[in-house]
């Protein structure tokens, strides 16, 4: 396999990482390029949060904790290590466990072989970067699995894997399957998942390249306006 191209990781938060290319440019994440994308389904949630008394903000802060959270317990699943306690409520972790607990029943119908565990790459080809869940062998074939600890998968979320997948792929990690897995945090949300064998299409990563262009535009007016 190839040499990965790595990203720093910011010391602040897990969930930030600073993507560079090997000049030293930095690039923007996946996940920033996504959130570019119109969500409707949002100002309808939060008014519905709103009319109950509840912070959407907040709201939507807590259950990206409570995410956060699931995914440590998978990976130290998967590394043999264990999930450090101290940085949640005790609310977090029970609600945490409840997405876990899905993740092993769904584990139980076969071995996962973990080879790259988020791990910050770039791509040089597309100027973007990224960090996926999971790059593991799953009954001998290797799958890029992302997982989401929300109310179910949408469309946003291929455009992530599709990406990740460009990544891998250029930094000399073969994928054969994209698989998203929601690991939902209680009762309510239920558990799914999904995969595509083989590359994304052209589409999906047109679509890409284009909120990367949105993206540089957006930061040259940025730059004009100081």
């Amino acid at each position: 396999m190839a040499r990965a191209k790595s990203a720093d990781v910011s010391r602040h938060s897990k969930a930030h990482t600073t993507y560079r290319n090997a000049e030293g440019v930095r690039l923007p994440g996946i996940t920033t390029l996504t959130g570019l994308l119109d969500k409707p389904g949002l100002a309808p949630a939060a008014n519905k949060l709103g009319l109950q008394g509840i912070n959407s903000v907040e709201h939507w802060k807590e259950l990206a904790i409570i995410g956060r959270a699931a995914h440590e317990m998978v990976h130290a699943e998967l590394t043999g290590g264990t999930f450090d306690l101290k940085d949640y409520t005790p609310r977090q972790v029970d609600r945490a466990e409840n997405g876990f607990i899905k993740y092993l029943e769904w584990k139980k119908g076969g071995v996962i072989e973990p080879i790259l565990l988020e791990t910050p790459l770039v791509s040089e080809k597309h100027q973007w970067g990224g960090t996926a869940d999971i790059y593991a062998k799953v009954g001998g074939r290797l799958e890029l699995i992302d997982l989401k600890s929300g109310s179910g998968i949408w469309p946003e979320h291929w455009l992530q894997t599709a990406g990740y997948y460009t990544i891998l792929e250029e930094n000399g990690y073969k994928v054969e399957a994209r698989r998203i897995l929601n690991i939902g945090r209680d009762e309510t949300e239920d558990f799914a998942q999904d995969e595509r064998p083989g590359p994304p299409s052209e589409d999906e990563v047109w679509i890409l390249t284009c909120l990367r262009e949105i993206w540089a535009a957006q930061a040259r007016l940025r730059k004009a306006k100081d």
